[in-house]
This record gives structure tokens, sequence and C-alpha cells, in this order.
């Protein structure tokens, strides 16, 4: 099975490893979400809820997945549409929310399941992710 889509949007530029530490009452630390993140979590749980009841598997896949990720980001004047972005953030950071969006609106069962991977980052025209998702 093969699931392709495209999300349009504004990329969130905040990423997983963006959580926060305080202390708490007795001087227990704790970590903590902060509104950029909690925010960027929604937006991708919104696109991929809605991507899933469109293109999504009846049931979470439960064997293998290859996940392949283009991250198109709105270009400036000083980039070609197309043209490979060599800045923050991280594709692995960036990753690691999405992946976990996913596995919470139920493309697989647990994101360990992702065996292989291809994320690619360019500037773009048109902004949004291109997902394609390959039961291996």
């Amino acid at each position: 099975m093969t699931i392709e889509f495209f999300l349009p949007m504004e990329i969130p530029t905040v990423t997983q490893q963006e959580h926060r530490m305080a202390v708490g009452r007795g001087g227990r630390p704790y970590i903590y979400d902060p509104p950029e993140l909690k925010e960027a979590r929604q937006k991708f749980l919104g696109h991929l809820g809605l991507a899933r009841s469109r293109f999504g598997p009846a049931e979470p896949i439960r064997g293998g997945v290859r996940l392949v990720t283009r991250w198109l980001w709105r270009r400036g004047a000083e980039h070609a549409d197309g043209e490979y972005k060599l800045t923050k953030p991280d594709t692995d950071n960036s990753l690691k929310l999405f992946k976990d969006c996913m596995t919470h609106v139920g493309f697989w069962l647990d994101d360990c399941q992702v065996a292989s991977e291809l994320t690619e980052k360019f500037w773009a025209d048109t902004p949004g992710i291109y997902v394609r998702v390959e039961e291996l």
C-alpha cells in the first residue's frame, strides 16, 4: 500500500526539540511545551487528520513503513523555486513532531515502525509538506 498527499500550509518553524524545563512546587523539575509548540502540533494534527480521512488507511498500518517527506518552505526573492533549503530547522527535528502527529491520527500504530525515511527541504512558491507512506 502506498499513500501520497500534499499538505498546503505555512510550515511551523518550531520543533519537538523546543520543550522547556521549569521547576515546580517542591523544587521538582518538569518539562512543558511552550505555546508555539502546542500551536504547531495542533496545526499538524488538523492537516494530518483531514489527510488521513481522505487518503489514509482504513486501519493503522501494522508492519514496517517507509516515510518520504518534502518540506516546501515559502521562498523569498533570494531563493529559486525548488532550491534546497540549507538553513534551520534541521530535518530530523522537524520530522519528530510530524511523525508523532501521524501516529496520533492513526497512519500507523507507533512511529518506531518507520524503518526508512527520506526527508528533504526546499524553497518553493507553494509552501507545504509532500508526504508518501509506503508499507514495507
